[in-house]
């Protein structure tokens, strides 16, 4: 298969693009590094027989098609966004120049090179607002109530158009809280990167609110899996990926405090405005359609990302 990955210098994507490597695939990477860097692609550039290429390229660009058609990828994976809630607040234009009108234009170069499929990372923990239950099932009312929500719910509702009006293949994986190495620990992170960086240099980590807040933390190489399976299942759907088991910010960071040996107690701060007091996600679709599960239990990934953190600072 050639496959091309949108964002495919970011956490995630680079991931995505290991995989697809290993799995004997072409793999096109497109990323502006706004966010994203090089080093998550060290492995990928020393393939040396012409199945990886790197594009440094806005997906807002007029190039973008060009650059698509020449390459013909049958699949595209497209996860290059503008991910930062606070921004998508603070410049609610700007996110939807790069989330809506640069996955429009990802799609329209996808028409015109013959791809056959866009998979699409969803954003979980943002599509469905406040939800009335945990865990929360696909069939929930979508009601996000941030910028970058709203933009990554519009997608999805563009790529219905594409597949039924344009005869464009889609599956949008909806995502949970995902963790693992490569994750940025500086500035819009997660909160396992947030608190791996300090715990790792013994500094103490803060957390807003009572800590009673809970996520649903999902392996990066799960994720990833997801994506893969994707590729030739699940057209049309949209598609949970994560655990649908809660834990609260307090469990994570006694797991990681044990994990790293730290032994005093974290620093509070009032609680964010606006911030979900839980959030968890049913992976029962994506069982169903993919033939997917989680596998990586939360200790066993913690121990995986601290090492990989503390590989790099060493």
């Amino acid at each position: 298969m050639r496959a091309l990955v949108t964002g495919g210098a970011g956490f995630i994507a680079s991931t995505l693009v290991d995989r697809l490597l290993a799995e004997g695939c072409d793999v096109d990477v497109i990323d502006d590094l706004s966010t994203g860097s090089l080093a998550n692609l060290a492995d990928a550039r020393a393939h040396r027989d012409r199945r990886f290429s790197f594009h440094r390229l806005d997906v807002r660009s007029p190039a973008l098609a060009d650059m698509v058609v020449h390459r013909r990828p049958e699949v595209i994976f497209h996860l290059a966004a503008q991910a930062d809630v606070r921004v998508s607040v603070a410049r609610p234009v700007f996110d939807a120049e790069v989330n809506v009108l640069g996955s429009l234009n990802v799609c329209e170069a996808a028409l015109a090179a013959g791809a056959r499929k866009v998979v699409f990372a969803g954003s979980g923990g943002t599509l469905y607002g406040v939800p009335d239950d945990v865990p929360v099932r696909e069939a929930h009312a979508q009601r996000p109530v941030s910028p970058y929500g709203v933009s990554k719910k519009a997608v999805g509702d563009y790529l219905h158009y594409y597949r039924e009006i344009r005869g464009l293949e889609y599956t949008v994986l909806a995502l949970a809280n995902v963790y693992g190495p490569r994750q940025d620990p500086h500035g819009e992170a997660g909160v396992v990167a947030i608190f791996a960086g300090l715990l790792l240099e013994k500094r103490r980590p803060t957390i807003y609110g009572d800590g009673g807040q809970t996520r649903d933390f999902v392996f990066v190489d799960d994720v990833v899996d997801a994506f893969v399976r994707a590729a030739e299942k699940g057209g049309g759907l949209l598609m949970n990926i994560g655990t649908g088991v809660e834990t609260s910010v307090h469990q994570l960071f006694d797991a990681m405090a044990q994990l790293t040996g730290y032994d005093e107690a974290p620093r509070y701060a009032p609680e964010r405005a606006g911030e979900l007091r839980r959030s968890a996600l049913d992976p029962g679709r994506a069982a169903i359609h993919l033939g997917w599960k989680p596998w990586t239990a939360l200790d066993d990934g913690l121990a995986r990302t601290l090492e990989w953190f503390a590989d790099r600072s060493s």
